[in-house]
This record gives structure tokens, C-alpha cells and sequence, in this order.
């Protein structure tokens, strides 16, 4: 049949035709035809592939491979075909072709598995059948070589454009910077990274040989246009890791030298532009190649250098986050001498540093500070780092120490709104650092921490005045924002360099006790609007960074956030969302770390954060569901193994039953569904475990004692759902919380049992319920991710945590 239908589409379709651009000026109809086409080839070759005995038929003699190669040749053409979905259907199918040439090929080692491979078998193999199953890889490989490279050529004509590019052409033909990513985009240059990776491992040697000849014609101004260029570079870019680092090497030299020079010779703004773009985003693709050349590295960085004085939209954007992007994993390198050298990259750097970003934009010097940071961070020498830092931090600490100066003459200085914006500046200058340098920005955050809590101080003293006067509509003029932003960014400060400090006590001692009042004390005094939700989490942050030793902390820290926060958020479930989620990440974090100071709270407190938390985990806000029900998990876990058990279990185990059945049971919390699952185990194995001593119903309104809490638990739980599930039958009803106790002890079976529960339930049975089944996604999600990480390539070098960066 196939052959018969190959025929009569020559007659139709002769194979010299140019179908894309046939597609291009032909009728809907003949349009359809094309697509239709492109289904039929796919589909067919799809259940041939993976029925595989089919195959066979179509590779068994010289006349039907003719008829197969034809095939493959038409849908090659019709792959170039400029319309997405036609693109689409294509690709799908190249990509399971070319992995399952790959996998045959690559366990061309083992003939076992390859020939259970090739034959589809689920079979121990027998005798005798192993014996040429190599040589019958090779063949296949040699049939399909010629469609193989020129699909490679389709993958690199058509490449999608990464994430990191953010310079495209809009749709007057100008060079500007990209405003919104497409996700559509996005995931399909996943799906054709992965294809030209595969086919990158079938033959280096071919992929190599077309990028490189395909570039060359650039360079001579044959095949020049910023679209060839933008998807050659791109599938450069998107094969890092894929090759021999020998061989790798070698192509990214030519690569890049033919760039620069690219860069060197051609004339015009926006050309320029897309040539930096693609010299960028190769060279960030490559950080093992620019660790092993430094004369490399120190000319791409000198060329970014140059790039941040190009004022074209988005090329200074795109060089900054390369230089990161480059400096994370190649900052060794940038302070120690390097041959040929006289100082360290760093020295050089720091000396030209005013120069170099006199073009940048405040947030594009943020991250130039950061990729700084980066550098001195990886000096060893405690002397040095001091002095790298002091000679960074220079410009900024001239000019605060300036504002510092007229502010103590006179404190008006400070309300001018270019002051408050310089001071915004200079505090964010500090934080990209503090990121990146951790402990080691100790130094600078003392030289500058008391005025900063006296500004601090200052402004919100300015808001809380400005908010009175003006009342709540005061709170959204652009000057009360500027100031908050500034107190927004104080607090972001610390924290960050809190959370990146090495445990260490003393830095707790000097920077907690002076932030009690300036911070805690004007968080509690000021008006809900003026209440910043980063005070929580930089507590938080605090509490979780020196653990017990902030126990004596707590209450402070309790009678100045608790009560005032509870009131904004538990209103209604809409305000405040930013206070909701850290003011839970708070608790979470006292319950942790710091819980012997809950247990010293009256019970009328304890009521009052068990009814947050209850709050919180009926939230439809994902985040603070989660952060709720970690939460309780917290607490249900401390008080099992405090003198208070039986006590809190009394007051609160039906009420946390009855919750969390509710949310259970209700579809807007699916993705809760494995904490909720934790909770009830929690609940149900200390019952059963018969630790607690006091009976948990109410002896006063019960008329008969039940022998024991597990039968009282037991009868509840099945009158409970009884009455939620009228649908459900008494019968039904009682064998699921059977089971539950059965059941307890073995969490997948446990919460398989619950499960299973749900999707027989009314509310479920029509859903699509992939939440419920979350924790089974994410660990083949990590299996994948085994699985990729074990062929070179798959996973970019970028997105590899190198442990071993410069060894």
C-alpha cells in the first residue's frame, strides 16, 4: 500500500517540487493537502517506528527502502513549510525518530538490549540472535545517514530562539528588545535542542561540518540575513556539552574568531546588534570552553565591556546577564595571575570599573556589581577580598557618605525625591553585592548599617505622617512609594546577607539586637498600610539562620507582628496577600526552631495561631495552603512530644480532623493533596499508638465512655463523612475508614487508599485530578532527569551545578 500511494504521489506531487513555496502561494486547499500529508507520513512512519516489526518491512529490500527514503525526503521539505503547525506535526516525529536511532546506537555496547531495541521484543533473547545485532546498528545507521544530515540542516535553518536572547526583530523589520516571553517558542526549542542533540551524538563530525560551512557563508556575505545568522548561532548554542571537549574546542574556536570578526567587518546599528546578541548567547553556552582558554575568556569579556556601551534596546541588558552568566562559572579564573599577566583580571577590572559602566542603566549596574561580587568572592586571601571590595564599593559609599554628611546638617536633605532615589540606588547596589559575596560583605554592611537604620527610621516616620495627613489614599502617591521602597530595600539588604552569611553567632549578636526597635517596634506602631511585609520575612529568615538562640527573642517578636498582622490578613482572604504568606513562613519558622517559646504562649494565643494556621490552609492561594499545612505538620510533631500532648490534642484534634477532611474532599485544594495525606497519617498512627492518655472526646456530653480513643476516632470519622458524602453508603463509608486505620502505617498504601476515595467520590469523578497524583509526576520528572543527565549534552552545562569549576 505504501508503495502503491508513493507512486501516485509523484504523479501529484512531483519530488522536485519547492513545497514551501508551494505552500506559500497555494490554495487552502492545496494547503490542506500539504497538512494532511504531513499527518499521513508522521502517523504512518510513527506506528511503523514503534510497532518496529513493520519497519523491517520497509527497510527488508532495495525497492521499498527507495520508497521509504523518498518518503523521508518529501517530509523534509514539507518540515521547511512556513506554518507552525505544519512545523509541529513534523517535529514531533523527528524527535522520536532520532531517539530511537540514538538508543539503538547507543547501546550498540550491550546487543542485548539493543536487540530487544530493534525487535520491540519483551523476551529473553535466544541463542544465536545477539550475533550481528551491532552490524545490523551500523546498517541502519548508514540508511538512515543522507536524511539525517539534512534533517541536521533543518534543525539549524529553523531553530527556535532560547530564553537568554532577548533582541528580536519586530514587525517593521527593527532590531528591538524583546518585551514578553512566548511560551510556545519556548517549548518547542526545548523539543529541537533535544533533536539536534541527538543527532549531534549520531555524527559529530557532519553536525560540526555544516554549522561551521553555514557560518563561513555568512562571513562572505552569501547567506547573510539576520534570521540565517539568529537560528545558526542558536543551534550552536544548543548543542554545548554534546561533544568531545577536544573536539569541542576546536569548533568553538573558529566559531568564535569567525564571530568577532563578523562583528568586526559589518557595517550598520541593528546588524551589529544581532551580531553581539548571538556572540553573547554562544558564548554564554560554553562556560567549560572559556575556563580552558583564558586569552578566550579575557577578549569575550572585554568584548562584553564593549557591548554595555551599545545603547541599541536590550544588547547592555543581554551583555550584563552574560557577564554573569559567565563570571558564576568561570570566576577562579578572573584572581589568580594569569600567565602573561601582570595582576589579576579583578585589579584591571576595578581600576576601568567607572569607565565601564558609565552607559549602564541602575538595574544593569546591579547585576554588573553582582557578577563583581562574584569574582571576589573566589579570592582566598582575606587581605585582598577587603581591598577588591573597598575599591567596588568606592562610587556608591563616596556618595552616600556625601548624603550622610548633609542629612546631619540638615535632615531635610533627605525628603528631596533625586536624594531618595540615590539612596534606593546605593541600597541596591549593596544587596546585588551581599548576594554574591555572602560573609564576606561583613565590612561593608558595618560601615553603613547604623545610618541606614536612622534613614530607615527617618522615612517611615514620613510615610506614618503623610499617611495621616492624607489619609489612605496618601499611601498610593508616588512619594510615599519612593519611600517605602527605600525601607522595602533596607530590609532586603539585611536579609540577603543574613540568609547568605555563614552561620555565624556573633553576626546575629551585632545586627539583630540594634534592628529591635528601628524595625520591630515601628512595624507594630505604624498603620496597616504603612505595615511592610519584609519585616516578617527578614525574621523569619533570622529565626531559621541562629535557630534556639533567638528563643528569648520570640516574645518581643511576637507582641509586635502577632496580633496586628492577624488582624490585616484574617479579615477577608484577599488583603495584604504579601503579609499572609511570610507571616505564616514566621510562624513556621518559630515553630521549627524556637518551639518551647510557643508552648509559654496563654492558650488564648495558642487559639488564636491555630485558628491562623486553620486559615491559612483553607486558603485557595496555593503558597499559603502549603506554608499552612507545613505549619501544622510543625506543630502537630512538637506537641506529640511535649509534656503538652494530651492537652493541645484535647482542645484541637477533632477541629484539625474535621479541617482537613474539608479541604480533603474539596477540589479547589488538590494540590494540597499530599499534606493533607501527612496530617491524617499523623493523626490516625498516634491514636493507634495509644500515646495519648485523656480521653479526646467530651466527657461531659458523651453518655457512654467508648473503651478506647481509637473506637471514639473510629465512630467520628465515619458519622463526619457520613454526613459530607449522603451519596456515599453506610457500607462504603465504614470500609474506607477501616482502611485508613489499616492502612496507617504504610504511607503509599495510605494515601493510595485515600485516593482512591476521592476519585470514586462524586465531586472527583468528573475532574482531571493530576494533582492528586503530584508526588508521582515529580519522581518521574527526576527519573528523566537521571536519564538525560546520563547522555552529554542533554542537560546545558549552564544548567549543571558544577561543583568542580576550576579544577
Amino acid at each position: 500500500m505504501y508503495s502503491i500511494f508513493m507512486v501516485q504521489l509523484q504523479v501529484i506531487l512531483p519530488s522536485t517540487t519547492n513545497i514551501p513555496e508551494a505552500y506559500a502561494h497555494g490554495s487552502s486547499e492545496e494547503q490542506a493537502f500539504i497538512q494532511n500529508l504531513a499527518l499521513f507520513f508522521t502517523s504512518f512512519y510513527k506506528a511503523s517506528f514503534f510497532s518496529r516489526f513493520h519497519i523491517r518491512v520497509l527497510e527488508a529490500t532495495q525497492e521499498n527502502i527507495t520508497a521509504l527514503l523518498m518518503g523521508l525526503e518529501y517530509l523534509t521539505n514539507i518540515s521547511y513549510v512556513d506554518d507552525t503547525e505544519v512545523f509541529k506535526v513534523c517535529l514531533d516525529y523527528w524527535n522520536s525518530l532520532v531517539l530511537e536511532l540514538f538508543e539503538s546506537h547507543h547501546n550498540i555496547d550491550n546487543p542485548a538490549v539493543a536487540a530487544a531495541n530493534m525487535m520491540g521484543l519483551q523476551m529473553p533473547m535466544l541463542p544465536g540472535m545477539v550475533d550481528g545485532i551491532g552490524s545490523q546498528i551500523l546498517q541502519r545507521r548508514q540508511l538512515f545517514a543522507i536524511p539525517m544530515s539534512k534533517l541536521r540542516m533543518l534543525m539549524i535553518c529553523r531553530m527556535a530562539k532560547p530564553e537568554e536572547v532577548l533582541i528580536v526583530e519586530d514587525e517593521n523589520g527593527n532590531i528591538v528588545r524583546e518585551t514578553m516571553k512566548d511560551n510556545d517558542v519556548l517549548v518547542q526549542y526545548k523539543i529541537m535542542r533535544e533533536t539536534l542533540i541527538y543527532l549531534s551524538h549520531l555524527d559529530h563530525e557532519d553536525t560540526e561540518k555544516q554549522m561551521l560551512k553555514k557560518l563561513s557563508k555568512q562571513l562572505s556575505g552569501e547567506d547573510w540575513t539576520w534570521n540565517n545568522l539568529n537560528t545558526l548561532c542558536w543551534a550552536i548554542g544548543s548543542i554545548s556539552g554534546s561533544m568531545m571537549e577536544e573536539q569541542e574546542n576546536r569548533f568553538l574556536v573558529m566559531v568564535i574568531r569567525d564571530l568577532l570578526n563578523l562583528c568586526e567587518i559589518t557595517k550598520g546599528k541593528d546588524n551589529k546588534a544581532v551580531i553581539a546578541s548571538n556572540i553573547m548567547y554562544v558564548v554564554g553556552q560554553y562556560p567549560r570552553f572559556l575556563r580552558a582558554h583564558w586569552k578566550f575568556l579575557k577578549t569575550v569579556v572585554n568584548k562584553l565591556f564593549e557591548f554595555m556601551h551599545e545603547t541599541h534596546p536590550g544588547v547592555q541588558d543581554m551583555a550584563c546577564d552574560t557577564f554573569l552568566k559567565i563570571v558564576q562559572k568561570c570566576k577562579r579564573k578572573f584572581v589568580i595571575v594569569q600567565v602573561g599577566e601582570n595582576e589579576p583580571f579583578v585589579s584591571e577590572l576595578l581600576t576601568g570599573l567607572p569607565t565601564t559602566i558609565a552607559d549602564l542603566e541602575p538595574h544593569q549596574i546591579h547585576t554588573f556589581y553582582e557578577s563583581v561580587g562574584h569574582m571576589i568572592q573566589a579570592e582566598s586571601d582575606p587581605q585582598k577580598r577587603d581591598e577588591y571590595l573597598q575599591r567596588l564599593m568606592e562610587l556608591p559609599n563616596q556618595k552616600w557618605v556625601e548624603i550622610i554628611g548633609k542629612a546631619r546638617q540638615s535632615v531635610d536633605f533627605l525628603k528631596d525625591q533625586d536624594v531618595i532615589r540615590t539612596v534606593l540606588n546605593i541600597l541596591q547596589t549593596n544587596t546585588s553585592v551581599a548576594n554574591s559575596l555572602g560573609t564576606y560583605f561583613l565590612s561593608q554592611i558595618s560601615l553603613i548599617f547604623l545610618d541606614m537604620l536612622n534613614v530607615y527610621r527617618m522615612y517611615s516616620e514620613l510615610i506614618s505622617s503623610s499617611i495621616a495627613e492624607g489619609g489612605p489614599f496618601a499611601s498610593k502617591t508616588s512619594y510615599v512609594k519612593l519611600l517605602r521602597s527605600v525601607k522595602r530595600e533596607t530590609l532586603k539588604l539585611i536579609e540577603t546577607f543574613l540568609d547568605k552569611a555563614e552561620d555565624q553567632p556573633q553576626i546575629g549578636k551585632q545586627f539583630v539586637p540594634p534592628m529591635m526597635d528601628p524595625v520591630l517596634g515601628d512595624y507594630a506602631r505604624n498603620l496597616p498600610d504603612a505595615r511592610e511585609s519584609e519585616v516578617l520575612s527578614l525574621f523569619a529568615t533570622i529565626i531559621n539562620k541562629y535557630k534556639a538562640a533567638m528563643i528569648d527573642d520570640v516574645p518581643r517578636i511576637f507582641e509586635a507582628v502577632f496580633q496586628c498582622t492577624l488582624e490585616m490578613i484574617t479579615k477577608n482572604f484577599e488583603d495584604y496577600p504579601e503579609h499572609r504568606l511570610k507571616f505564616f513562613s514566621l510562624l513556621r519558622a518559630i515553630a521549627t526552631h524556637c518551639f518551647p517559646a510557643l508552648i509559654r504562649l496563654s492558650s488564648q494565643q495558642l487559639k488564636l495561631v491555630m485558628d491562623s494556621i486553620i486559615w491559612a490552609f483553607r486558603h485557595t492561594e496555593r503558597n499559603i495552603a502549603e506554608t499552612g499545612l507545613n505549619l501544622l505538620l510543625e506543630m502537630l510533631k512538637n506537641f506529640q512530644n511535649s509534656e503538652f500532648c494530651n492537652q493541645f490534642y484535647q482542645s484541637y484534634f477533632l477541629q484539625i480532623e474535621q479541617e482537613i477532611f474539608a479541604v480533603l474532599t474539596d477540589t479547589f485544594h488538590k494540590p494540597g493533596f499530599k499534606l493533607h495525606v501527612l496530617v491524617l497519617q499523623h493523626l490516625f498512627c498516634l491514636v493507634e499508638s495509644g500515646g495519648l492518655t485523656e480521653p479526646l472526646w467530651d466527657v461531659a456530653t458523651v453518655p457512654y465512655p467508648y473503651p478506647n480513643n481509637t473506637m471514639f476516632v473510629r465512630e467520628y470519622t465515619i458519622k463526619l463523612l457520613s454526613t459530607s458524602f449522603p451519596n456515599m453508603t453506610a457500607a462504603e463509608v465504614t470500609q474506607f475508614v477501616n482502611g485508613l486505620f489499616e492502612s496507617r502505617n504504610e504511607l503509599s498504601a495510605f494515601k493510595n487508599h485515600i485516593r482512591d476515595f476521592l476519585v470514586q467520590s462524586k465531586e472527583f469523578s468528573a475532574q482531571d485530578n493530576k494533582d492528586l497524583y503530584a508526588e508521582e509526576a515529580a519522581a518521574q520528572r527526576e527519573r528523566e532527569r537521571q536519564r538525560m543527565l546520563s547522555i552529554p549534552g542533554l542537560i546545558a552545562p549552564n544548567e549543571i551545578q558544577d561543583e568542580m569549576l576550576d579544577s
